[in-house]
């Protein structure tokens, strides 16, 4: 198979992981999440976020109950938490190792965090720790 197919493998899109991430931020923070409250928290309209959220359910990534409160299957929410730790993650490693603006790694990082394979996240979070530490005794 030709590398740049593998593009088309990542199972979310950008946006959709976006979408469970605010599901879980909300949920976390006040313990519900309505499509009013995506929309919101994105700052879309509450059109968009319904029909975002729409091809997310169809994938039981998402569950709505009967009262329109949203939830996280545990699929979703396996995605939205591995989507936010890889965002850390390249966070991190871009202004510790490479000295990036914290501006413009907030940026990059979101931009890439639901492509990186798990496997390029687990390396790059054990270099940049190793990193650190090394340089940490180094300046003892």
């Amino acid at each position: 198979m030709e590398i740049w197919k593998k593009f088309e493998e990542n199972n979310i899109t950008h946006s959709a992981a976006h979408h469970l991430l605010a599901i879980l931020e909300l949920r976390e923070k006040r313990g519900y999440a309505r499509v009013t409250d995506v929309a919101k928290e994105l700052s879309i309209t509450t059109g968009s976020a319904s029909i975002n959220l729409k091809s997310l359910k169809a994938k039981s990534l998402i569950v709505e109950d009967e009262n329109k409160f949203l939830s996280l299957s545990s699929e979703g929410e396996a995605i939205a938490r591995a989507v936010h730790l890889r965002k850390n993650i390249l966070n991190d490693f871009l202004v510790h190792i490479l000295k990036v603006s914290p501006e413009q790694a907030e940026i990059d990082s979101c931009k890439t965090e639901h492509l990186i394979s798990a496997e390029t996240a687990k390396k790059l979070q054990e270099f940049t720790e190793r990193y650190q530490r090394e340089n940490k005794s180094k300046a003892a």
